[in-house]
């Protein structure tokens, strides 16, 4: 028994044989089943699982490694190195299935506490693979430096070339000029002594560069070679990478509707990531592409659900918002398309990669472009297209910088904004409801939004910022900063909040509790820059700075608010919102015609 899993291990962590010690480990588990030899059995489930997190696809495999780990888990001591092994791959294939970290990271930590070197090892890797979002970037590097340096200690070579690998992954994926410097070093330490998961992933990033560089036929035969190693070596995502391939080939040439047989068949295939709806995004663009837009609708609308935000922040996240930004942009969905513009725009300085850098669609700027010609906003687009010109170029992606400069001349091409979109702002109860062309946001009543809603009622227009607090410029010597009126507005807020505070506590609904904690301190604050010792109401005096100061901060938070509501509109008021002594909306049809003093940045 320990020789079959001595084999095993040899076959995992010096050869990267994922198949062959799949099998070992299998046949070491039945062994150490029938020996009562609970030490082996757990280590054998451990070596099953393999080296990445989902690493069994099927239904039934799948159900088999989960049952193996928890029979182990029960068998050991929590507290020993191997328990926490078992506990962090347990909570990973758990937080991975569910789009999730929290578990894996709190496993280890408990793997750092108890010092074992191997589970730290094989918790940083664990963790890094459930933390392929984009909004992840920073963590990942945390944990592939820290894998590479206890690589060095544990006396495995798997994870020295793991943490290499992740970090070659985690440069491609944050666009590192570097990236492919580290990709030179990994192949050349896998190529001194084989290793035959990582040279699937480094053969695969090769097609990649391939495809970058505009050599669609090397990469379609580089696509295959790999994809035929990675079957060898026994890489789940052999046959999903190869597809991710072939679609990014395909698009660039034009003829990504050629697979749609093919895309039809892979949508509902056992070897796709559960979290993976890269593929369903293909094969709705192919097929709007196609024009077969009732189909492509339905789709769509699959994908959709109820939010886009509900899609999992995946490694192949990314891929699928652009494959629905392009098929939104042909089916002419324009809330689609804004709702996606708005998950993307933090993500703007970002390629659009799948997997661990196995694919590039180009820089996330270019869909940010396609959604903005989508929702009808010409100018905002060009912006979006010259900044992805100038990225995909960085990242050397030659066919992505080339598409994008035909969309800048077809953005161009179009007629600029029109007088009429403008952002208009209208109250509903407690909420205001702001719009641009077929954009929309809601956010909060707050005083900011008052005096915001009376410069956007009249653009072009300068108000003194006296004016705007409550009174003719001509009674700036005696105007308070907060009217008897709004003091009770506040008041009565403050009383609301209070009890939205208590029936939250209530129900156990500590999130909706701090909420409302946070908007009664934030009208605290408001009240208590308003008054003066003893609640003394403050006054603006002859001098307007006071005004200028207050009625300038409290338009700023607005237009916080706004723009985590809706980056677009929340852009274009940053840009054309002034404040100062004299305050104004100056949208770009009316800028010409006014005098600015000061800005709201």
């Amino acid at each position: 028994m320990s020789t079959m899993l001595d084999r095993g291990l040899c076959a995992l962590w010096t050869d990267g044989e994922l198949a062959i010690s799949r099998d070992l480990f299998c046949t070491a588990h039945t062994q150490a089943e029938r020996a009562g030899d609970r030490e082996a059995l757990a280590v054998a489930a451990l070596g099953y699982a393999g080296l990445w997190v989902h690493e069994h696809r099927d239904t039934t495999t799948a159900t088999l490694l989960e049952a193996r780990l928890r029979t182990a888990a029960e068998l050991t001591d929590p507290l020993t190195p191997l328990g926490i092994r078992l506990r962090c791959r347990i909570a990973a294939e758990t937080d991975y299935r569910n789009g999730e970290a929290a578990g894996v990271l709190a496993a280890l930590d408990a793997a750092r506490a108890c010092g074992d070197l191997v589970a730290i090892a094989e918790g940083l890797s664990l963790a890094h693979h459930c933390l392929l979002g984009p909004a992840h970037a920073a963590q990942r590097l945390e944990l592939s430096r820290e894998l590479m340096a206890i690589g060095f200690r544990t006396g495995r070579r798997g994870d020295i070339l793991m943490g290499l690998m992740w970090h070659t992954a985690d440069l491609f994926l944050a666009a590192d000029p570097h990236a492919e410097r580290r990709l030179a070093e990994l192949r050349h330490k896998t190529a001194l002594k084989g290793y035959a998961a990582a040279r699937f992933v480094t053969d695969a990033m090769k097609v990649m560069l391939a495809i970058r560089c505009g050599n669609f036929d090397a990469a379609e035969r580089m696509a295959d070679i790999c994809a035929a190693k990675g079957q060898t070596a026994g890489d789940a995502d052999a046959v999903g990478w190869h597809g991710a391939h072939l679609i990014a080939i395909r698009w660039y040439q034009g003829r990504l509707t050629e697979l749609v047989p093919m895309l039809r068949l892979a949508i509902d295939s056992p070897a796709l990531s559960t979290v993976d709806n890269s593929y369903l995004a293909a094969l709705c663009a192919a097929l709007a592409v196609r024009g077969d837009r009732l189909e492509a609708a339905a789709l769509l609308a699959r994908l959709r659900g109820n939010s886009l935000a509900d899609l999992p922040q995946s490694s192949s996240w990314l891929i699928t918002m652009y494959g629905i930004v392009e098929a939104s942009a042909l089916l002419g969905d324009a809330a689609v398309a804004a709702e996606a513009y708005n998950l993307l725009a933090p993500h703007r300085d970002l390629p659009m990669m799948a997997g661990l850098g196995v694919a590039c669609f180009g820089s996330v700027e270019h869909a940010l472009g396609v959604a903005c010609l989508t929702t009808d906003e010409a100018p905002r687009a060009a912006e979006h297209f010259r900044r992805a010109v100038q990225r995909n170029l960085a990242i050397g992606h030659l066919p992505a910088a080339a598409l994008s400069r035909s969309r800048l001349a077809q953005a161009q091409a179009l007629p600029p904004q029109r007088a009429r979109d403008l952002v208009q702002g209208r109250r509903h109860g407690d909420r205001w409801e702001l719009k641009l062309g077929r954009r929309q946001a809601v956010v909060g009543d707050s005083l900011g939004m008052a005096y915001l809603a009376r410069l956007l009622a009249h653009p072009g227009l300068e108000v003194p910022a006296v004016e705007l607090a409550g009174a003719p410029a001509s009674a700036q010597s005696t105007q308070e900063l907060l009217d008897n009126t709004a003091k009770r507005a506040y008041r009565d807020r403050l009383r609301a909040l209070d009890a939205r505070v208590e029936e939250a506590e209530d129900r156990g609904d500590t999130a909706a509790a701090e909420i409302a904690r946070s908007e009664r301190q934030w009208l605290l604050d408001e009240l208590a820059a308003a008054t003066g010792l003893a609640g003394r109401d403050r006054r603006f005096q002859d001098n307007p700075e006071r005004a200028r100061v207050a009625v300038g901060k409290a338009i700023r938070r607005a237009l916080a608010h706004i723009e985590r509501a809706d980056p677009v509109i929340g852009d274009e008021l940053r840009s054309s919102v002034r404040t100062g002594v004299r305050c104004s909306y100056q949208p770009p049809n009316t800028a010409e015609n006014s005098t600015h003093h000061g800005g709201a940045r």
